[in-house]
């Protein structure tokens, strides 16, 4: 079982095709806004409004994207999603009022949605079962890597070589997804999720998803204040050299752990490694808090990547792995849609406290809802992991 590969063209693929879908959502969300106040003369609530739009259709089409996989397949809506896409991105440079933007914004995120549900559906059944926590864990990489290198290359190329250039790269990033979407070859069984599988359950969610994701979300509450406002709060504390390596030494400290903890995760089981890991998610963030140097902010950044660097993609693996097999894809949909709604949820819950305390008590307290985030996880999911996934493995 160890031996099955994993490493193969289709994932190598799917892998890519995720990285850039992600790194070409990072890229725009940090430059969108700036570029709406700068050159679209629009306030900041309209701003705001670009980012909300695009998570709002994203969150709607993504239970409807895994009841079409369920009737069409996986590939076909992936392609369909990829086009989407690019033909988005081309429009970026039409647009002349915050209004019309928001409104590419609303489509744009249609695309999004389709494509990392049908992204997350195939790569569940490309990984061998035996290796899913690793598996998944290097498909949240390359998410998590996107995270890192789009809005660093995206705010870069703004501030050196203006709008235009950064659109056409948004462009050429996507096509890229596109291209790599292309050498994926689904196996006969694995092209439609229903092949040889009368499905008996109705609805637009998996509710065997829902507990854990339901965990993601609550998890994503804190997770969205420190995506926001960590380069605010490293300006006010007279960090800001430092704040452009928060993300690096993020990725760094995911590149290390990432061939270790998704191989315990299929060794040991999900508790063994998530309850470390929110731990070290709570530390992270209590050290953002107290950061009076750059030595203690990239800490932080080094705590709170091997902390919600191995959650994230632990707790979607929980959700594949509980779900039926023909039922994945919608799985895949409920868990990122739940999340979605949590980290928006939460990016305009703290937008608003921060009006009322500065971000070093913001993180302090974020940190204390992290570590309740143990007892939500024990709830929902830890205290009967085992049966779960006895009756997982059962199923298949």
């Amino acid at each position: 079982m160890s031996g099955q590969k994993l490493w193969t063209k289709n994932f190598i693929s799917i892998a890519i095709a995720n990285f850039f879908v992600f790194a070409t959502f990072y890229y725009l969300l940090v430059t969108l806004p700036l570029y709406a106040l700068e050159e679209l003369h629009g306030n900041e609530m309209m701003a705001g409004l670009i980012t909300t739009s695009f998570l709002i259709s994203a969150i709607i089409i993504r239970p409807f994207a895994g009841k079409w996989i369920s009737r069409v397949g996986k590939y076909p809506v992936l392609m369909t999603s990829l086009l989407i896409l690019s033909l988005a991105s081309t429009l970026y440079f039409f647009p002349h009022s915050v209004t019309a933007l928001i409104a590419l914004r609303f489509c744009h995120g249609i695309g999004f949605g389709m494509a990392t549900t049908a992204a997350g559906a195939i790569v569940a059944d490309l990984i061998p079962d035996s290796r899913k926590g690793e598996g998944m864990g290097y498909y949240g990489l390359a998410q998590n890597l996107g995270m890192v290198i789009g809005p660093f290359l995206g705010l870069t190329v703004m501030q050196m070589a203006g709008t235009n250039t950064m659109f056409t790269i948004n462009v050429l990033s996507s096509l890229t997804a596109l291209i790599a979407g292309l050498f994926i070859r689904l196996p006969k069984d694995k092209a439609v999720a229903t092949d040889g599988v009368k499905v008996q359950h109705k609805g637009i969610f998996e509710k065997t998803a829902i507990p854990v994701s339901l965990v993601s979300a609550f998890f994503g509450l804190a997770y969205s204040a420190i995506i926001s406002f960590v380069s605010v709060y490293a300006r006010e504390i007279g960090l800001v050299e430092a704040s452009s390596y928060f993300f690096v030494v993020y990725a760094v400290v995911l590149l290390i752990s990432r061939p270790f903890t998704g191989k315990w995760f299929d060794k040991y089981g999900a508790n063994v490694i998530i309850y470390p890991a929110i731990i070290c998610f709570a530390i992270g963030t209590l050290l953002l808090s107290l950061a009076s140097s750059a030595a203690m902010f990239l800490l932080a950044a080094a705590f709170i990547g091997i902390g919600w660097g191995t959650v994230f993609p632990s707790l979607q693996t929980i959700a594949i792995q509980v779900a039926p097999t023909e039922r994945r894809a919608l799985a895949t949909a409920t868990f990122l849609s739940i999340f979605d709604f949590g980290f928006g949820i939460g990016s305009f819950m703290f937008g608003l406290a921060t009006s009322k305390i500065d971000h070093g008590s913001l993180y302090f307290y974020s940190s204390f809802l992290v570590v309740l985030g143990l007892f939500v996880y024990y709830l929902l999911h830890g205290r009967n992991s085992g049966a779960i996934s006895k009756g997982a493995i059962q199923r298949r």
